[in-house]
C-alpha cells in the first residue's frame, strides 16, 4: 500500500510563487543539455521576448557552456488555474 499526502500540506502557496510559469531547454548537440523551471513575475510591461533573454541569461550565467546552445523548448504561461 501506497500513502499520499495531502495536496495542501505540501504544495508551495501561490503567493510566494511568482505571476508565470516557465520551462526553458537548452541543447548543445553532441555534448549536453540543460532544462530548467521555475516562477517568475516579470516586470511591468515585459514582454515574452524580454522573459526568455532574461531567463536564458539566467540559466546561462549558471552553465557557461550553454552561450551558444540552441533553444529546444521555452514555455510562458500565467501561473494559476
Amino acid at each position: 500500500m501506497t500513502s499520499q499526502t495531502s495536496p495542501s500540506t505540501t504544495a508551495t502557496q501561490p503567493a510566494s510563487q511568482g505571476s508565470h510559469a516557465w520551462v526553458l531547454t537548452l541543447e548543445l548537440p553532441g555534448r549536453g543539455m540543460t532544462t530548467q523551471y521555475g516562477t517568475w513575475t516579470p516586470p511591468a510591461g515585459a514582454t515574452r521576448h524580454d522573459v526568455f533573454v532574461a531567463l536564458r541569461g539566467h540559466i546561462v550565467g549558471q552553465h557557461p557552456e550553454m552561450a551558444s546552445a540552441n533553444t529546444i523548448f521555452f514555455s510562458l504561461e500565467p501561473n494559476q488555474l
